[in-house]
């Protein structure tokens, strides 16, 4: 089911204020409480809303370097058995599989450069990986960010919305 305006506004008022309550989020955006309450649900169990945990920053934690490895993986091995291994190096903070001329993308953290050759040593422990070729990202100019996504959704899908009205919502 496509997300709407309201829907979009819902989103945005949870990520600026996350320890909102639904009964504030419902008197702030003029709409019933249920009907807060009804969406969240709905875009939660949709997968739109993918989580509601707490965004840590790694360079609060200490690792202050961010870099982008490139793996290339030996034939036959597999994409999951690597993956496995990577899920078990606390500093791999997310991996990708690609097209190109790699195998897979992997977002890495490191205290320093010099730690980072040692997160890269642990990647490469494993013998499914044949090559890596590594970039350190010296500022983020854009964040990671999925609101302006929310809102391009929510615009492309007015109209196509079509289930009924809730009725619990006031207002026009």
């Amino acid at each position: 089911m496509p997300v709407d305006a309201l829907d979009t506004r819902i989103v945005q008022l949870f990520h600026d204020e996350p320890r909102i309550g639904v009964l504030e989020a419902s008197r702030r955006l003029g709409v019933a409480r249920g009907t807060v309450q009804a969406r969240l649900d709905r875009m939660t169990r949709t997968g739109v809303i993918a989580g509601w945990g707490p965004e840590l920053d790694p360079a609060a934690l200490g690792y202050d370097v961010t870099a982008f490895a490139t793996l290339e993986l030996r034939q036959g091995v597999g994409h999951d058995v690597v993956a496995r291994h990577l899920a078990d190096i606390p500093e791999v903070i997310e991996a990708h599989t690609i097209t190109g001329s790699a195998d897979m993308l992997v977002r890495l953290v490191a205290r320093s450069n010099a730690d980072l050759q040692r997160v890269i040593d642990t990647v490469l422990a494993h013998d499914g990986i044949v090559r890596t070729s590594t970039v350190i990202a010296l500022a983020t100019q854009v964040p990671r960010r999925m609101l302006p996504l929310l809102a391009k959704a929510a615009q492309e899908g007015r109209g196509a919305r079509t289930a009924p009205r809730d009725v619990t919502e006031i207002g026009p």
